[in-house]
């Protein structure tokens, strides 16, 4: 009996699973999920499937391993031997993502019978395999194909790569969703019957599938440790001496083991694992030799002493050396485990190329970061040539720090070895990495030498980058004229060097440096920055010239076309896994939905951007403490407190502009107008210097409502119609921009009654309560009598300001119920109630459920007689 699918009787898993490969057989594919905690029967589910698929359905198996530094497409390189000869060319000659895509496709499209994709442990993809995947789900519904996902769900922290892929899964067309759960008792029970005590081996393991094999495979509880560790350990007793050193030896190599490898570590060949195969240790195949389980296999690694780890580590490189064609991220994988520097040295550079030519820019930062460690081993310009590929990798995946550091040390060597040419072009790097590390000073230096040192050093291309760069950096600042000036001529040099990419880049600065002066021609130059780019390939400056435009259209109240741009946006830096411009873009979606008052799905994307990464950063910090100061919940001036820090530090308007309108909402809704003067006036000189500057209007704004005379802005931006009290005019453009909170906010301003209590109402629909508050002041200074409670009315009765359904989950939850049960008891959807579960543990400031019972019990929240959840909390 496979002790993994014991309880899937009448195994509805399989069942689906099979159904699933013939619907695709009848030409509707799609994606399975089958997931749950490590050990919980993922392969056992998988290993039981042929067996259940339609006839001539064709079963392919990738896995994902646990290494150090992934495997570029690890889990389609383990498909060669069962796939056609263009996907097994196409994963192992590299390079070219878009070929293998297209071989996967073709292989997966040109079968007269079903084909079942199966990738195991996709939690460890890399990022190439998991560009892959995309590329796949996104089609899966036209192929006739089953693709088969397994992960470890408890694994998935945040901000977990597989978040994005399971993100994009879930709007597939047809998607199957197989969540493992543990053995119950009476599964136990069956599994112990004769051998171990069942409540005892329950006790133990909880139920794991894994943990209750192991342990009653040991005999039960009386002598097997706590640990699996101790489980595995146990069932190797007995062995060989041989059959050991075999398994510990295969241990070291975190994956399955192609025959060939076998071979060459095991002096004996497979014949000396029988016995480990017998036990259930392993599952030894012509191909590969597998351990049973991951767990067995780390249990017997972390079991070695670091002598031995060390020994099996060397005897797994030098097999891996001497075979041609072997992997360099496992070679460089099994040389750090060994401490072997030479072979770090050798091969940890080709590692980080392969990765960064996949697209996996994680794994090629990590491959050079292992290389650095040991940098005296290279030559100044070869040392030079790491460092910079280590700084455009770090600054890819928004890992500001070492980028700066490694690409300041390449700038250093640079000069000492006088290479003109390689120095301008470190520089300009450099100071595009200053930037993005919010550092405005560094970064002008730098742009400023890189310029000087390439304007006769005869290179057309570098000196148009270098001037270009100039260019962003004026535009950045406000510096607008100057912007267009170097912009033109980057422009000029770029086409006489007919370079797409420089072109791309010096477009975009003088189209948004042209608009954001007032000159709305500059959008043309900068869609036509975007048409570029995308022609020639350049996703880092198409990212850019997406994030412009859409940053534009943003700051211009023209939130429907920002709209047709951010999806294409995102899916780009998503599939380039470009983590920098993936952030920015969330913050601008963040932007996007704080004017649509979506408050929850604002601080989701706003929280996507809390990285190192400032751009995106001190935007994020401004939104969640925006949402947070319109909804009146605390923590609002922590946040605002640092994104004016990193504000300051950029000396841009577009970063100071949008923290000093937060600060001055902030103290007028809390009644300070010396604070709303002191935080709006000296941004909004600033602006008033500038043409076009979109944050004038707003502080002017503020400054009126404070009562300090703001010089007078005749434009049509609604804020400056406030400010000339035309609110009439505002609240129509408001509500035709879509944005709901500001609407209201000038319907507020009207003299009648009848108008503000119509404001009230969609504040309060909003759960806007500051601003609720006052209105219902004013009211009441008006002499009105009906003015409504609104929601509020249920919180004032609780010291958490609980609203009525809050009080209702709370109830619900220290009764015990899931949030799927409590769903069903209020008839709404299982999001709504994981986001009033969230609002409830933070106004009872509880870090879990039980937490919060325990508090609102002593709160007197809960009904007498019922009290915190009992100790079984699930």
């Amino acid at each position: 009996m496979d002790w993994g699918i014991l309880e899937r009787e009448p195994e509805p898993e399989l069942v689906r699973l099979a159904s699933a490969a013939q619907e695709a057989a009848d030409g509707a594919g799609s994606v399975a999920l089958v997931f749950g905690e490590a050990g919980i029967g993922k392969s056992s589910l998988v290993k039981a499937m042929p067996d259940r698929l339609p006839h001539g359905a064709r079963v392919l198996v990738g896995q994902c391993d646990d290494l150090a530094t992934r495997r570029p497409l690890g889990p389609f390189r383990d498909l060669i031997g069962s796939v056609g000869a263009e996907l097994a060319r196409a994963v192992t000659e590299g390079g070219d993502r878009h070929r293998v895509y297209e071989a996967l496709h073709g292989e997966l499209a040109g079968t007269p019978h079903p084909a079942v994709l199966v990738v195991e442990d996709v939690h460890w993809a890399d990022e190439a395999s998991l560009d892959a995947l995309r590329f796949l789900v996104r089609r899966m519904d036209r192929l006739p194909a089953l693709l088969v996902l397994t992960y470890r769900d408890d694994e998935l922290s945040r901000g977990h790569p597989l978040r994005h892929l399971l993100g994009q899964v879930s709007r597939a067309p047809r998607v199957h969703r197989l969540p493992l759960a543990r053995l119950s008792l009476d599964a136990v029970r069956t599994l112990s019957a004769g051998r171990a005590d069942p409540a005892q081996v329950y006790a133990v393991t909880s139920g794991n599938p894994f943990f209750v094999a192991e342990v009653v495979a040991a005999g039960g509880t009386g002598k097997v440790p706590p640990t699996v560790v101790d489980a595995v350990l146990a069932r190797l007793r007995g062995l060989d001496g041989a059959t050991v050193d075999a398994l510990e030896q295969l241990a070291v190599v975190p994956s399955a083991v192609e025959r060939p490898l076998v071979d060459a570590l095991l002096a004996d060949g497979v014949s000396v694992l029988a016995a480990a195969e017998q036990r259930g240790l392993l599952a030894v195949a012509p191909e590969r030799v597998a351990f049973r389980h991951e767990l067995i296999r780390r249990a017997v690694a972390d079991s070695l002493p670091a002598a031995r780890r060390i020994d099996l580590n060397r005897g797994a490189l030098a097999a891996l050396v001497a075979r041609p064609g072997s992997d360099a991220a496992r070679i460089v994988h099994h040389a750090a485990q060994a401490g072997d520097q030479d072979a770090i040295a050798r091969y940890g550079p080709d590692a980080a190329k392969d990765a960064a030519s996949a697209g996996a820019h994680r794994e090629a930062a990590a491959q050079l970061r292992l290389v650095l460690r040991d940098r005296h081993r290279y030559a100044p310009a070869e040392l030079a040539d790491l460092l910079e590929r280590y700084a455009v990798e770090s600054y890819t995946i928004a890992d500001s720090a070492p980028a700066v550091a490694a690409q300041r040390e390449a700038v250093a060597l640079r000069r000492s070895l006088g290479d003109t040419l390689a120095l301008g072009a470190d520089l300009r790097w450099l100071s595009r990495i200053h930037w993005w590390a919010g550092n405005a000073d560094q970064a002008q230096e730098a742009a400023r030498e890189a310029v000087a040192v390439l304007e006769h050093a005869g290179d057309d291309r570098l000196l148009a980058l270098a001037v270009s760069n100039t260019a962003q950096l004026r535009m950045l600042s406000d510096r607008y004229a100057e912007a267009v000036e170097h912009a033109e001529r980057a422009i000029a040099l770029a086409r006489k060097a007919d370079d797409a990419a420089i072109l791309s880049h010096a477009l975009n600065n003088v189209g948004t440096a042209r608009w954001r002066g007032g000159d709305p021609g500059g959008r043309a130059q900068l869609e036509e920055s975007l048409e570029v780019a995308l022609a020639a390939g350049e996703v880092e400056h198409a990212c850019r010239s997406y994030a412009n435009l859409i940053w534009n259209l943003l700051d211009n109240l023209q939130y429907d076309e920002a709209d047709t741009f951010l999806p294409p946006a995102m899916e780009l830096a998503d599939r380039a896994e470009h983590l920098g411009f993936l952030n920015y873009l969330h913050v601008e979606l963040a932007i996007r939905r704080l004017a649509a008052a979506d408050w929850e799905d604002a601080e989701k994307h706003a929280e996507f951007g809390m990285h190192d990464f400032l751009p995106a950063r001190c935007p994020a910090l401004t939104v969640l403490a925006r949402v947070r100061i319109r909804c009146g919940r605390p923590g609002a001036a922590e946040l605002l407190a640092e994104a004016w820090e990193i504000a300051v530090r950029t000396k841009e308007l577009q970063r100071t502009g949008p923290v000093a309108a937060a600060r001055a909402e902030a103290a007028w809704l809390r009644g300070d107008l010396t604070a709303v003067i002191a935080a709006a006036e000296p941004v909004h000189a600033q602006a008033c210097r500038l043409p076009g500057a979109p944050h004038r209007p707003e502080l002017g704004y503020w400054l009126t409502k404070a009562g300090r005379p703001a010089p007078p802005d005749d434009s049509d931006h609604p804020y400056a119609l406030q400010a000339r009290g035309q609110w009439r005019r505002a609240a129509a453009l408001w509500q035709t921009a879509g944005c709901p909170y500001e609407h209201a906010a000038a319907l507020a301003e009207s003299p009648d009654p009848a108008d503000k209590l119509a404001a009230l109402a969609a504040f309060d629909a909003l759960g806007a309560e500051p601003a609720a508050r006052l209105i219902r002041a004013e009211l009441r200074r008006l002499g009105v009598r009906r003015i409504p409670r609104g929601p509020l009315a249920a919180t004032r009765g609780n010291p958490a300001h609980l609203t009525e359904r809050q009080l209702q989950v709370m109830r619900l939850l220290a009764e015990g119920l899931t949030n799927a049960e409590i769903a069903a008891r209020l008839v709404v959807s299982v999001r709504t109630v994981d986001n009033h579960v969230r609002a409830v543990l933070d106004k009872l400031d509880a870090p879990t459920r039980r937490h919060a019972a325990d508090r609102a019990a002593r709160l007197g929240l809960l009904p007498e007689g019922e009290g915190p959840l009992p100790d079984a909390e699930t």
